[in-house]
């Protein structure tokens, strides 16, 4: 096509403007042609087929190596059978009668052992009696016929037992042989490695070949259309393209045909398309895609307008559901989105066509769906609405893909006029009555209360509360002593953080219990400085006195679940054991037994960095969570520490009493220190010291203290356990 272009070119000076054009035409063919070969290697298709085609090529040969590297081992290891057979056989003593007596002497046994790949054998008489064992000893024990076929491999492949009958060895007795085996191991390796190399070889090769094809006969052709398409997005209502050099009756030419007419149609109707386009958005704009409901932002509206013509002379009242379906993350992350989909698509049906048309339903989340509904003299009540709501959701399971999903959902009511005047705030406090129901159990219907919203107010002024603590050093940690129940003496502190917030009161402050801040720190992240500075004081503190007094006990700090699983915990342990030059083995971290149970295989792994930091660790109110055995052996702790609730109840119930005595014995079982808390009356420490518990602490010996506290603690006690009971 090119050369015939040139020739018309070059015609004579009588060219038409027909001629012109068909010369500029094709002169943009002519240039593209020339940069084809860099456009097909640039373009994202060219690699994409690349890639594909190399992949199967490869899938296909992997395949094939699945299947002949078995064959390949099993041969070697057939091989390596034969080897040891030609080794044992003819050191059998054909002259011996007896039996019950082994046919190789314990000489030769011995040059088999050294000189051969036979690492060790047993014989065995033709009744599966054993005779005699030479060498390592072996995995494989003839019990009964069934055992004569079987062979064993060791995990990593350094040994290969076989069996070898009296027809194998042409003599009355059997012998079961371990072979050294480790030589197969990189035969194998070696196979694959070769065999690897071949394929990729070949993978390239067939690639290269095919995309050559591809991009002579499929690709310059694809590259002409988008060309032509890019020409038609720069300009869609006057597209300026060349003609098509390809043939109509061709596929690929067909198909350049077709496009470019539907370039010319799509410039046609480009007004009416834009038309089109507007609607679409506003569709976009207000309605969810995937309900087709309203969405927020048109429900808001709704919402609005319907509150506007509320001022007449009787004010309409309205009912506001806000819905969220419990648990649906969980569907999502375990079942797909696709089944996610699916079921959000029911539920907004399932809404829709149970409520009346005068209802306005729509999604406002991910699995949040918000209902107006004006309250007349058949439904008074907005409770009433979120009821039907509710019970139409339980009705019954949502079917998809034919498996059945029993949803529930947590639901919150608020109602206009009644609980506010404002859109935007009526739906607020649905929403702040929706969370107080996933609060207290989900699948549940709450009201709005003013109370809610105290509360969640509350909430927030606690967490910008602690944060000036944290920042202005209002918070302090009190010490508890630890003991040993055997010798008395203190062996160590438990440290506890408190906050006394300053205020205009007679004392100067307010108490605020850690059972009211802690779980907003946690929620807030913002456990993890406060639990950093924790460490870093009471660190600081157990230094200074072992310098001004002589203390060398231990000092246990908590760690919150969401320092264990968010902060980098054990750089920052190591960090302050450097920064203050306490010896790490003072240091005891406390993590509760249900953090431990979250995620096994990071716990594992931050314990065992936490243990070559050389810490102690503790599971915190063990017996409260669950715990798997077959976990906690794994975990390098080195104590438990038994939940005050069982020590405080063991002398009037027998199952705390059980579980205490239980958890003792565990530890030791498990070579561990166990440490009591809760302990208040001597008949307490009596029950501890009748089952051997190791240590313990609590308000019979010293309830938690001021550092200066504890420090003349440490200093009158004289380790005589008996001098509590004056107190």
């Amino acid at each position: 096509m090119v050369s015939i272009s040139k020739l018309k070119s070059s015609s004579s000076d009588n060219a038409n403007t027909q001629d012109r054009t068909e010369q500029t035409h094709s002169s943009a063919w002519k240039a593209m042609l020339f940069s084809s070969p860099s456009q097909i290697w640039k373009s994202r298709i060219s690699w994409r087929i690349t890639l594909a085609v190399f992949l199967t090529i490869l899938a296909v040969q992997a395949v094939i190596l699945n299947f002949t590297l078995k064959e390949f081992e099993n041969e070697r290891l057939f091989q390596l059978r034969e080897v040891g057979r030609a080794a044992i056989a003819p050191l059998l003593d054909t002259s011996i009668k007896d039996l019950l007596a082994s046919p190789i002497s314990t000489e030769k046994a011995d040059q088999l052992l050294s000189t051969t790949l036979v690492n060790g054998f047993a014989v065995y008489s033709n009744q599966l009696d054993l005779i005699k064992t030479f060498g390592e000893p072996l995995a494989l024990v003839m019990l009964e016929q069934e055992s004569l076929s079987k062979t064993y491999r060791s995990a990593d492949g350094g040994s290969y037992e076989v069996v070898f009958r009296a027809n194998d060895l042409q003599r009355p007795f059997i012998i079961v042989a371990r072979l050294d085996s480790s030589n197969v191991q990189g035969e194998v390796f070696s196979f694959v490695k070769q065999t690897i190399l071949i394929m990729l070889l070949m993978s390239a090769f067939v690639t290269s070949v095919l995309m050559m094809a591809l991009g002579r006969w499929l690709l310059e052709p694809i590259l002409f259309m988008r060309n032509n398409l890019l020409a038609a997005s720069k300009d869609p209502e006057n597209p300026q393209i060349p003609a098509s050099p390809y043939s109509v009756s061709d596929e690929i030419g067909g198909a350049i045909d077709l496009a470019q007419k539907l370039i010319h149609q799509n410039a046609d109707n480009i007004k009416r398309i834009k038309s089109a386009a507007e609607d679409k958005i506003h569709k976009l704009a207000y309605y969810d895609k995937l309900t087709g409901l309203p969405n927020r932002t048109l429900f808001l509206q709704d919402l609005t307008e319907k509150m506007r013509n509320s001022g007449d002379e009787k004010t309409m009242r309205y009912a506001i559901i806000a819905m969220d379906l419990d648990h649906f993350k969980d569907i999502n992350d375990s079942m797909g989105h696709n089944v996610g989909d699916a079921i959000l698509r029911g539920v907004g049906k399932r809404l829709r066509s149970a409520m009346p048309e005068r209802a306005m339903v729509s999604r406002t989340g991910e699995d949040e769906f918000a209902i107006t509904m004006p309250l007349d003299t058949d439904i008074n009540s907005a409770r009433d609405v979120a009821d039907k709501v509710l019970s139409v959701i339980r009705a019954e399971p949502f079917k998809v893909f034919n498996e059945e999903f029993q949803i529930r959902a947590s639901v919150g009511v608020s109602t206009f006029p009644d609980d506010a005047i404002d859109p935007d705030q009526v739906l607020k406090n649905a929403d702040i009555a929706l969370n107080r129901a996933k609060e207290e159990g989900r699948d549940s219907v709450k009201e709005y209360s003013e109370d809610f919203d105290r509360a969640v107010q509350q909430r927030f002024q606690m967490l910008r509360d602690l944060r000036d603590a944290l920042e202005h050093d209002q918070l302090s940690l009190h010490y508890q002593p630890q003991l040993d129940l055997n010798t008395g003496k203190v062996i160590g502190a438990e440290a506890l953080l408190r906050w006394f917030k300053p205020d205009n009161s007679k004392e100067g402050f307010t108490f605020i219990s850690p059972a009211d801040f802690i779980p907003v720190a946690e929620q807030s992240g913002l456990i993890v400085p406060i639990g950093e500075w924790v460490m870093e004081r009471a660190c600081r503190d157990a230094m200074e006195w072992s310098d001004k007094y002589g203390y060398d006990g231990r000092i246990a700090i908590n760690v919150s679940g969401v320092q264990f699983s968010q902060s980098d915990i054990v750089s920052f342990t190591q960090k302050v054991i450097t920064k203050t030059g306490i010896d790490p083995k003072r240091v005891e971290l406390e993590v509760t037994e249900s953090v431990f149970m979250d995620d096994i295989q990071h716990t594992i792994q931050v314990l065992q960095n936490l243990n070559s930091v050389g810490v102690e660790l503790a599971i915190d109110d063990f017996g409260t969570g669950y715990s798997s055995l077959s976990y906690l052996r794994q975990f390098p702790i080195d104590r438990l520490k038994i939940d005050q609730s069982f020590i405080r109840n063991a002398l009037n119930n027998a199952d705390d009493a059980a579980i205490a005595k239980t958890i003792i014995a565990l530890g030791h079982s498990l070579n561990l220190k166990v440490i009591a808390e809760g302990a208040e009356t001597k008949e307490h420490e009596e029950f501890l010291l009748e089952h051997n518990c190791d240590e313990v602490q609590g308000f019979r010996y010293s309830r938690p203290v001021k550092a200066e506290d504890f420090v003349k603690f440490f200093q009158e006690y004289d380790g005589d356990l008996t001098s509590f009971d004056k107190k």
